[in-house]
Formats: structure tokens, sequence, C-alpha cells
């Protein structure tokens, strides 16, 4: 396994934490990346609780231990009093990038008039992409087809790992040399 790249995928969910719930999001993550990617790679999955400290430890976790270029998030990204994953994405990065939220809204709004509900945000931690994704599979992959193809570059230009896309389902933009 040392030879693919390790992503990371938090599901933030007190039920699905607790048991009570069967985790959805982590699973679509997974079904969206094995179209996405070329590049071996292995999921490092973990199912959080909606409490900012635990979510701001994983999070750190994934990035400085585990060594995640890419961490993706699912869950926890609404208007609801526990719904605190931007906030716990905020504190953990060093640069925050409004563009994958507004374009992840942009692309759900297309599908649904409540995506303007969503407070999604991506952000940067050392040589990690921190990307939150909503909990819906379908709507994972509405946000993940809307900004997948810069996600590889971004990673490139933070000095994270090499990915590489199929391009079958996702081109990776990469300015020409």
């Amino acid at each position: 396994m040392s030879s693919s790249l390790p992503i990371g995928i938090v599901t933030i969910s007190d039920r699905a934490s607790r048991g009570d719930y069967e985790d959805k999001g982590g699973p679509g993550i997974i079904v969206a990346l094995s179209d996405l990617l070329a590049s071996p790679w292995h999921p490092v999955s973990i199912i959080v609780p909606d409490e900012k400290p635990a979510i701001m430890a994983t999070l750190a976790d994934l990035a400085d231990r585990e060594a995640c270029s890419l961490i993706l998030t699912t869950g926890g990204t609404g208007p609801a009093l526990r719904d605190v994953t931007p906030e716990a994405t905020q504190a953990v990065c060093e640069k925050i990038m409004p563009g994958f939220g507004e374009l992840m809204r942009m692309a759900s709004l297309r599908e649904v008039p409540t995506a303007i509900l969503s407070r999604q945000t991506a952000g940067i931690r050392g040589k990690s992409l921190i990307v939150n994704l909503p909990g819906k599979p379908s709507a994972i992959r509405t946000c993940l087809d809307a900004v997948f193809s810069a996600i590889p570059y971004c990673i490139d230009l933070i000095g994270g790992y090499r990915l590489e896309t199929n391009e079958e389902h996702c081109k990776a933009f990469r300015p020409k040399n």
C-alpha cells in the first residue's frame, strides 16, 4: 500500500459516529474518487461527531501525521446549530480557498434551491487541501464534478503529491509550461 496515495475522508455526523445511522457520505466520496482518479490511492476514513474540537483534531491529524494531500469532509455544512464543519476547517487552515465553495454552490443550485443554505468551504493546511462536501452522495458527486479539475493543480502548487485524473470522468487542468 505504500505506493498508493492516502486521501482523508471524514464523515461528520453525530448519528453516524454513534452508530445510529449508516454513513452514506464517506462511501459516496469513495465511489466518486474511484471514477475521478487514475492515481493509485487509498482512503483514510474517519467518522466524527459534529464537535468542532473533534473535527479540528481529525483534520490536523490527517494533514500532519497521515500526510494526506487531499482531505474531503462530508456533512456539517448547513445552517443547523450543530453544523460546524466550515468553522473547524477554517480554524486549522492557513489559507482559505473560497472559490471551491462558490463553485460547488453554483453547481448545486442548478439541482436544488436549498443549496443556497450550504456553507461549504476549502482551505490549505501545510501540503494538504481540505474540501468540505455536503452529506448526500448525489450532492457530493455534483460538487466534486464541479471542482475536481482544479484539485490536482492546487495540490501541485502547495507541494503535495501528484494526482492524476481518469480523463473519462475528469480532465485535470494544469497550465502548459
